[in-house]
């Protein structure tokens, strides 16, 4: 680091060289004033409030759009500088609204903490009094998310910056000059325009020219009753936000701040927005329970003291495999902690498992077989590092929108971004490169650019020879995987491939992203190790900016499987069918016997209902009736049980067909922790009291477990979290203490551990990574005559997962209200269809109607749709054919027919 010494007012500072001047001068105590700076974005010296005189210089100079450098000797106060500051200031107010008094932003207004500090008011004291006659646009509302009020704008260009600088969108633009210029979203009204809602501008903006559309209610800062700091309860990146409360209700909601990690106070359309379902009037509030077919009202001891006796009397009668258990990915650590304990010390079932299975259960299996971890490698912000980026099998600018920035601002630094996706999604848009493979071929064009980066000599042969194992196996695997037959397979030109594996091999810093379009099939653990396998070959890992990096879908997915929410282990990924772990848990959890064979999956558990076989189920916030494969199957499997019984927080279309449903209470609500993708446990805390009766999920569980003869109590969730330490090795070192003021990220073995970054620094989990070899293997059900063509299915932006809490937001609805089928042009002609018509889709599994929605993103006989709507439920159509290893269904491809609606079968 290179130190200079600068003079500020006569003090002498020593900071870095080239360091922002109007940074420094801040830090230093020099209350330099500025409307359009922020040390997160890029300095512009719009406002020009931060002059500052500097000897040598001619004329005054924006402190903001300098560096630091030796022997600076700067003025940033006398007379003449004030002065000129206030005319400033005095200018902007002239082309102002000013009507404080009446606006929201009273209080949270940075011109308006100007204008008191240099006491300029109305009309007195002003050299420039206000232009009434001014020419000003008229105000947009048309977004559902945000207002723009041009007549309060001051054309500071920040909005423009966070939507390019930090989201990397670039939608909004300055349009006409001088006194007429104002930001706009491409040249149209906020409605036309491509803006996605994610309220970057809004969240930057020093005035109220931008605001948020209210939802529960406009208020001032002033009116806030307090601010609390949580972490978002939508996908697995993890967002730090504050939650603004007024009459114990969110009615505004922040990113945490630009240093805040893991999303530097960038949030996206659902953090920011999607928050109305907390006070829906839809809320589960007291216990129900079934009776002649319709559900009652009851008290708490009533509902817990029929599903004790229920589940217990399966367990007694009919043996602990006769009951199962979903836990939940949106749950807390601490409530998955205490689910997979009640299931297998109470009710002595290692039958217990989640969503995860149905995402990446591929991903723990794949990555722990190749290097000893079943997590992604490298934090979400490390991304940005990168000088390469392979993104393949995830819609991330739609799914983890944040985690999208990243991937942009890389871009924009550089960085060359490979899509690799059978659709044109958004990150496409500025990418080095796009190959579209047919759906279900990832095995052949992985080993096609393994193929190509050895036989042009670009192996890291050195990493190989000291890091890795088994490379000969692999070396042999792949030779016949000339980009030739790779395009055979793939459809990707074998040039395009060439261009790709070149890119990927020769960057320094290289990252592979992915997510469900690699592990959602058949083949989904052989596809995940072969990304293992690529980044090994080319030495991209355990470093920063490197490594195989899963995007977990929901917001606590990965904490859920850190915590045992799965068959086969307890937490931490211990086995449970080592005696040397089972003993060790029996003694920390007090019971003679823990069951010794690994439990049931999700879909195991729904085809062993079906059969009769299981009786009795605990639902904990899942809701398999939308996001299950098959659903006609689930649907019959789960009407043939004994007993059900959901914990929720809205009544699903799962909850219907339960026996006892409890209401919980949702993130918001509670406290506790929620571990991200990047391996970050972070502080989930209460804002709001919870509706009715509704209660947090774990205390409903201790309770059942009491009840069954299995006393559970704990204080509050940090004790829950004192024993997930005290059992779990790789969260040995987690504490509520630490998370307050440390950013850690497992594993963490003990109290003076730091965490650790990134994973596989000098030599991988399990000692030295491994090759796996992989054919390819064509997907369990291909296009034919009568089911020409092939569904994929996924999320899109402004819904999340079965959409139980999107869905119940305004906002979000206003931008997606109902479902589609995106299907190419050439289709639609050939089918004699337009767009918008209502299509019938069918496949060996069932049927759905769903409005056709022409796109290019989709291929010619290829059609997607999202998964989210219960009218056009997409997994009636789905494949439950499962990958033999970590038995995911294969989601994302299936065989269907296509016709209008209305035509006869």
């Amino acid at each position: 680091m290179n130190i200079v010494s600068i003079t500020i007012d006569t003090l002498i500072i020593k900071c870095e060289k080239g360091r922002n001047l109007l940074t420094v001068a801040r830090e230093n105590g020099f209350d330099i004033p500025s409307l359009c700076f922020m040390e997160h974005l890029l300095p512009s010296g719009a406002c020009r409030l931060c002059v500052v005189r500097i000897d040598g210089m001619r004329g005054l100079k924006s402190a903001c759009t300098l560096g630091a450098e030796e022997g600076m000797v700067i003025t940033a106060f006398d007379d003449e500088i004030e002065k000129i500051r206030r005319t400033t200031l005095e200018l902007i107010l002239a082309d102002h609204d000013l009507d404080c008094s009446v606006c929201h932003q009273n209080g949270e207004c940075t011109l308006q903490d100007l204008s008191y500090r240099y006491q300029i008011g109305v009309e007195q004291n002003r050299e420039f009094n206000p232009i009434y006659e001014r020419q000003v646009p008229p105000v947009d509302n048309t977004s559902p998310v945000l207002e723009y009020d041009p007549g309060k704008c001051i054309r500071c260009g920040i909005c423009v910056q966070a939507c390019s600088f930090l989201q990397g969108k670039g939608v909004l633009d300055f349009v006409e000059r001088g006194m007429e210029a104002y930001p706009s979203p491409e040249y149209m009204s906020w409605k036309e325009s491509s803006c996605d809602g994610c309220g970057e501008c809004v969240q930057n903006c020093p005035t109220a020219a931008l605001t948020e559309k209210p939802v529960n209610g406009r208020y001032r800062i002033i009116d806030i009753d307090r601010k609390i700091r949580t972490t978002c309860g939508y996908c697995g990146v993890g967002c730090q936000m504050d939650l603004w409360i007024k009459d114990n209700k969110v009615v505004r909601v922040r990113g945490a701040g630009p240093d805040v990690l893991p999303n530097r106070g960038r949030l996206c359309v659902k953090g920011r927005f999607g928050y109305e379902f907390l006070n829906s009037p839809e809320r589960l509030t007291t216990p129900l329970i079934k009776e002649n077919g319709e559900f009652r009202e009851a008290s708490w001891d009533e509902a817990l003291d029929l599903t004790a006796r229920k589940l217990s009397g399966i367990r007694d009668q009919y043996g602990s495999d006769a009951l199962t258990g979903l836990a939940s990915a949106r749950c807390t650590n601490e409530e998955n902690y205490v689910f997979q304990k009640l299931m297998r010390a109470a009710l002595g079932t290692n039958s217990v498992d989640h969503c995860a299975r149905l995402c990446h259960a591929p991903t723990v299996a794949g990555l722990v077989r190749a290097f000893g971890s079943g997590a992604m490698t490298n934090p979400i912000e490390d991304l940005a590092g990168s000088d390469c980026i392979l993104v393949t099998g995830t819609n991330v600018s739609e799914t983890h929108p944040v985690t999208a920035t990243y991937i942009r601002n890389a871009r924009d630094r550089g960085a060359k971004i490979i899509v690799i996706d059978p659709r044109k999604i958004d990150l496409v848009h500025g990418s080095y490169l796009w190959l579209r493979q047919r759906s279900g071929t990832d095995v052949a064009w992985i080993n096609g650019l393994m193929h190509i980066i050895l036989e042009e000599g670009l192996a890291d042969r050195d990493f190989i020879e000291s890091r890795t194992e088994n490379f000969d196996a692999l070396e042999e695997a792949v030779k016949s995987f000339t980009p030739e037959k790779v395009e055979e397979i793939s459809g990707i030109p074998a040039d395009k491939l060439r261009e790709a594996a070149r890119a990927f091999a020769t960057a320094d810093k290289a990252s592979i992203v992915f997510a469900m379009g690699i592990t959602q099939h058949v083949t989904g653990t052989d596809n995940v190790l072969s990304l293992a396998n690529l980044a090994m070959l080319c030495g991209q890992i355990g470093r920063p900016s490197t490594g195989v990096n899963p995007l977990r879908g929901q917001n606590n997915v990965q904490g859920a499987c850190d915590l045992g929410g799965l068959p086969n282990v307890y937490t931490g990924y211990q086995k449970v069918e080592d005696p040397e772990v089972r003993a060790k848990f029996e003694k920390a959890w007090a019971v003679d016997h823990l069951p010794e064979k690994n439990g049931l999956t999700v879909v195991e558990m729904m085809n062993a209902a079906g059969k009769g076989d299981v009786k009795g189920m605990l639902i904990m916030g899942e809701n398999p009736m939308l996001s299950d494969p098959n659903l006609n199957h689930v649907e019959e499997s789960l009407k043939k049980l004994d007993f059900l019984a959901i914990q929720d927080i809205f009544r699903t279309e799962t909850t219907r067909l339960a026996d006892v449903v409890f209401p919980a209470a949702a993130y918001a609500e509670k406290d506790g922790t929620f571990t991200n993708s990047g391996r970050r446990p972070l502080r989930v805390r209460k804002a709001v009291n919870a509706p009715g009766e509704s209660r947090e999920d774990w205390r409903i569980l201790t309770e059942l477990s009491t009840r069954m003869g299995y006393p559970m109590e704990y204080r509050d969730a940090s004790e829950i979290m004192d024993e997930i330490a005290s059992v779990t090795p790789i969260y040995g070192g987690i504490s509520y203490k630490r998370l307050e003021e440390e950013n850690l990220q497992w594993p963490c073995p003990d109290a003076a551990h730091p965490g650790t970054s990134y994973l596989h620094k000098d030599k991988f989990s399990r000692g030295k990574g491994r090759f796996h070899p992989v054919d390819f293997i064509p997907p369990a059900e291909r296009p034919d005559k009568e089911y020409p063509f092939v569904l994929s299915t996924g999320r899109m932006l402004f819904h999340y997962h079965t959409a139980t809490m999107t869905r119940r937001s305004t906002a979000l609805n206003s931008f997606a209200a109902e479902a589609y089928a995106e299907i190419h042009r050439d289709d639609l002609k050939a089918l004699g269809i337009e767009d918008g018509t209502m299509l019938r889709v069918t496949s060996r599994r069932g049927e759905i109607t769903v409005p056709a929605k022409e796109s290019e993103r989709v291929a010619p006989g290829v059609i997607f749709i999202p998964f989210h709507f219960h009218e056009s439920p997409a997994n009636r159509l789905t494949n439950d054919a499962l990958d033999p290893i970590s038995k995911i269904p294969e989601l994302k491809v299936a065989a269907c027919r296509v016709e209008a609606a209305g035509e006869s079968l």
